[in-house]
């Protein structure tokens, strides 16, 4: 079998990296920061918003039981894509809206879906997600992996996916 990388930036990466473990053909999920310019950043560090770095989640998947496209769609609906460097209660550049490609064809597909979804008229306001090539991973702390899954917590840390409410009739 031969899996493949792929690392989205949605806000908190705990929330992020339970809602892709629980995806059929997945592998697994790693927490850590990306898109930045220090080398070896800490939690800490990325939390100033100084480093330029975004918690990421790096989602190792089989493309055979789950596309990249799947990801994608998961990806664009558990978060919101409309808010500059903000998701929920947490703000800065570190929880930014991004996706960082690994292949000509990630980018390609994240392009059209980030227009897809642009055109559609169903969000507050227009896709600010960045589509980025792969930089440099670096994996959080031990005590990030697998959070709360480690603290048994039941908590979802996203809230809304900026797409616009039904009017009410």
């Amino acid at each position: 079998m031969k899996t493949e990388i792929a690392d989205f930036g949605a806000g908190c990466f705990w929330g992020v990296e339970v809602i892709f473990r629980k995806l059929p053909g997945v592998w697994d999920v790693q927490v850590g920061y990306e898109g930045g310019d220090w080398t070896n950043p800490t939690y800490e560090d990325v939390c100033t918003g100084a480093t330029g770095h975004a918690e990421v989640a790096r989602v190792e998947f089989d493309p055979a039981c789950v596309c990249y496209r799947r990801l994608l769609e998961v990806f664009f609906e558990n978060h919101d894509p409309t808010t500059i460097h903000r998701q929920g209660p947490d703000y800065g550049p570190q929880y930014r809206s991004v996706i960082f490609f690994h292949t000509p064809e990630q980018r390609r597909l994240a392009q059209a879906e980030k227009c897809r979804r642009d055109e559609s008229c169903e969000y507050v306001g227009p896709i600010v997600t960045a589509i980025e090539a792969a930089g440099t991973f670096y994996r959080a702390e031990e005590y990030h992996q697998r959070y709360f899954e480690k603290h048994g917590v039941k908590y979802v840390c996203h809230s809304g996916n900026g797409k616009k409410q039904p009017a009410i009739q």
